[in-house]
């Protein structure tokens, strides 16, 4: 297998995310943008002629001329697509969340077992420049603290901010903490649309470590933090600026303001989407396994959807009494 050769690649759903897959490729070295495809015909085409390839109204029609696929269509389309895909040997990559539904899901990455084909899911903070630089300070959460707010979004809400924006933080937490999930406690309201627009969680581990993640998309400005604390530091990290400060401290008994060590590494700042398609490429054309693999998908989702059945129960119980 050579490892400079070409992949011809394509994507499925080009709207708000998907056109930004069809960018990338088509200015990526080493990489074919085949073709794309969308539901909307006319949105589809000027995708297509704007990045100089080809129109698919039947995204079936691309199997045979690709190795590899990015699949941005609505959530609700994402298994039936994937999974023709992954039937046929192509290489997929899934937008976050792999599927709305966890059996679908796991399909998906049995499909990907079966055939030897690669499936990552789009979980694109994992690719941030200050995420990946920041895992070298971490080693054991005791607490860990998430916001993640920004304007209603002026595109389509097929899902709610817990599935679209706090998935983000529920992978990266879980990339943090290895061990199984003890309880939840979540609320949330529906502010502007009919999924719920704000949500709080908190999440307690079996081995101690404590997580509170805040996700709203009805905010006036954008915000995109996480705050890391261990037995000896505390880590600041900011998604958005591609930054963080480490806080450590000096000796045992920290007396005054200088027994605490303040550490700014330096940062290579990213285009975390871009980052997160080189590696796709990257694991095509060597073979090997995804930094965001299609069980990391499922898990993520599944204490996604843990997080809204204790929602929607939470919120039962209150009506009850």
């Amino acid at each position: 297998m050579k490892k400079d050769r070409l992949i011809k690649t394509a994507v499925v759903g080009v709207g708000h995310l998907g056109q930004h897959h069809a960018r990338l490729y088509s200015i990526m070295d080493g990489v074919e943008l085949v073709g794309v495809s969308d539901t909307d015909e006319k949105a589809g085409r000027k995708i297509a002629e704007k990045y100089g390839t080809a129109f698919f109204s039947n995204p079936d029609d691309l199997i045979g001329k690709v190795e590899a696929v990015n699949v941005a269509t609505p959530t609700v389309h994402h298994y039936a697509v994937a999974q023709k895909f992954l039937e046929n040997g192509v290489h997929t990559l899934v937008e976050k969340p792999i599927t709305a539904d966890p059996a679908e899901a796991l399909s998906l990455v049995e499909t990907a077992d079966s055939k030897n084909v690669i499936l990552q899911v789009g979980h694109v903070e994992r690719f941030n420049g200050a995420v990946i630089a920041v895992r070298e300070y971490i080693s054991n959460p005791r607490y860990i603290e998430v916001i993640r707010i920004s304007p209603y979004p002026q595109r389509s809400l097929d899902i709610g901010v817990v599935m679209d924006l706090m998935i983000h933080d529920i992978d990266i937490i879980l990339s943090f903490v290895h061990s199984p999930v003890a309880k939840i406690d979540s609320t949330a309201a529906s502010v502007l649309s009919k999924n719920e627009d704000i949500a709080n969680c908190r999440i307690v581990f079996e081995n101690g470590c404590v997580a509170t993640v805040t996700a709203s998309r009805i905010s006036y400005k954008a915000e995109r933090k996480i705050r890391v604390f261990e037995n000896d530091r505390y880590i600041s990290l900011d998604y958005g600026k591609q930054k963080f400060t480490v806080y450590r401290k000096k000796k045992d008994n920290v007396e005054s303001i200088k027994d605490i060590e303040v550490k700014r590494p330096r940062i290579r700042k990213t285009e975390p989407l871009a980052e997160e398609l080189r590696d796709f490429i990257s694991c095509v054309r060597e073979g090997r396994s995804p930094q965001v693999s299609g069980r990391h998908g499922l898990n993520a989702l599944r204490l996604v959807l843990r997080i809204l059945d204790n929602i929607k129960n939470g919120s039962r119980r209150h009506e009850e009494k």
